[in-house]
């Protein structure tokens, strides 16, 4: 019988805080309010810890537990599967990151033309002890105009594309769309993968008639966050792009847990 080289002793006296595999590729089932239920591509990243006196861990053992849950990634059973982790690997901690693109049918606005929209999305989970953590990115591109540029401006004002991160504690089962909701709200105008000219027409009036920079708009998210009610922490960064700058514009609003 091969030796088991991962379980024999290393003499270093040096733990390890996280081992595993990264950039897993896994087709996953994720919920979806419209279908129930929608299937995308997991980039997973899965780690436990290694006490000091073993010389390494069982890297195979990461995919089985994947293997285990693959129909089915979700809010609900990610602690099932970071619990699965720890016995499987016999460890005292457990992390996982899974990124994924997250389709939504969105209309256009005045033709009604429809097409998928992609956001990236994120579940993060730790656990350790008796403690657990469970985290919810969301990207949501978004168009802001330069209120400044409209001021000085005669003839008009700058716009651009940027993108607002998102990074979630919760309370109880929430849907994506609905932070997605509150992030688009919170910008000059939406971003549309299909537009045609009356569309694009109407965006760009509405933007211009609701100028945002990237403090409001981490402000606006911020104050629709609290008002939920279910997001006891929270994260909220805004970057543009910015159309007539050669660098990048950024915000950042870290909530403070209540007391």
């Amino acid at each position: 019988m091969d030796k088991d080289i991962q379980n024999q002793k290393d003499h270093r006296q040096i733990p390890i805080d996280r081992v595993g595999v990264k950039e897993v590729h896994y087709p996953i089932i994720v919920l979806d309010r419209a279908n129930k239920n929608q299937a995308t591509i997991g980039k997973i990243n899965m780690y436990v810890n290694l006490p000091h006196e073993f010389k390494g861990t069982h890297m195979s053992r990461f995919i089985e537990v994947l293997n285990q849950h693959h129909g089915r990634i979700s809010l609900q059973n990610f602690p099932q599967i970071l619990e699965d982790l720890i016995r499987s690997l016999n460890a005292a901690a457990a992390h996982i990151e899974v990124e994924f693109p997250y389709f939504l049918k969105k209309q256009a606005p005045v033709s009604g033309e429809e097409s998928l929209m992609e956001y990236i999305c994120k579940y993060i989970g730790n656990r350790q002890g008796g403690k657990q953590e469970f985290l919810v990115g969301i990207q949501v591109p978004i168009t802001t105009l330069c209120p400044c540029s409209k001021e000085m401006s005669e003839r008009g004002a700058h716009n651009q594309r940027g993108l607002v991160t998102v990074t979630v504690k919760f309370k109880k089962f929430f849907w994506i769309e609905d932070v997605i909701e509150m992030i688009e709200q919170s910008a000059s105008a939406s971003v549309f993968a299909l537009l045609k000219r009356e569309d694009e027409k109407y965006i760009t009036d509405l933007a211009y008639n609701n100028p945002r920079f990237v403090e409001d708009v981490v402000r606006e998210v911020t104050a629709r966050l609290r008002d939920n009610g279910n997001f006891p922490w929270f994260k909220v960064e805004a970057e543009n792009f910015e159309s007539i700058h050669s660098h990048n514009a950024y915000a950042m609003v870290e909530s403070v847990p209540e007391l």
